[in-house]
């Protein structure tokens, strides 16, 4: 039902995922009035935006979305909050993200970096597919399977950058929290002001109707 009518091209979808119709700025603002209109508590909310920025910083790619539904599930926070504070990972913060969470990951686990991060870490993402992959086809007809680009994976891109996420995750995460929790407080107690106006305003017009009708009865009785 929710499907378009007439698929994109491979080329043009990848192309929407990096870069969406109208650009990121666009998509910011659909994001954030998404967020004002969710129907649930300030605190709820914004601990489902917590749990959604936070998990940008870990290597979970893929599964961003099971990973932060599964977190505001564990905190009590919105799911759909959650999901939509994803979209703080994007084209324009991944690089620094991976460029922080990595080196302070091998910092923290007396390693090294091999290699600039910005230019070996998607080689290492696809060799770790590839061994996937080849592996899984190679163990179904009997050959030798060889999980070298899946370790070289674990040790410089995946578990450094799960233990140097956390800090800069949980910093961003909270800071987050602390920004949108009173924005969001903020929001639905105008838009809660708003709606008692107008249905304040329906009772006036209700009431004056009502009294000019009687008025009538009254004057032609």
């Amino acid at each position: 039902m929710f499907k378009r009518r007439d698929r994109l091209p491979l080329w043009q979808s990848i192309w929407q995922a990096v870069w969406p119709r109208g650009g990121w700025g666009r998509a910011a603002i659909y994001v954030k009035h998404r967020l004002r209109r969710l129907p649930d508590t300030p605190r709820k909310i914004s601990r489902g935006i917590m749990v959604g920025v936070f998990t940008t910083f870990t290597p979970f790619y893929g599964l961003h979305f099971f990973v932060a539904a599964s977190l505001a599930v564990a905190v009590r926070g919105n799911v759909m909050a959650a999901l939509l504070g994803t979209f703080f990972g994007n084209p324009l913060t991944y690089v620094p993200i991976a460029v922080v969470s990595l080196n302070l990951g091998h910092f923290m686990l007396g390693t090294e970096v091999r290699g600039a991060v910005d230019e070996n870490i998607f080689g290492k993402f696809f060799g770790a597919g590839e061994d996937l992959f080849w592996n899984s086809w190679n163990a179904l007809v009997g050959n030798s399977v060889d999980w070298t680009a899946t370790a070289v994976f674990w040790n410089d891109v995946f578990l450094p950058w799960l233990v140097g996420g956390l800090v800069p995750g949980i910093f961003t995460g909270i800071a987050a929290y602390t920004i949108s929790l009173p924005l969001i407080e903020a929001y639905q107690k105008r838009r809660r002001g708003r709606i008692k106006k107008k249905l304040d305003e329906i009772r006036r017009k209700a009431a004056a109707r009502a009294a000019e009708k009687k008025a009538k009865g009254e004057a032609n009785g």
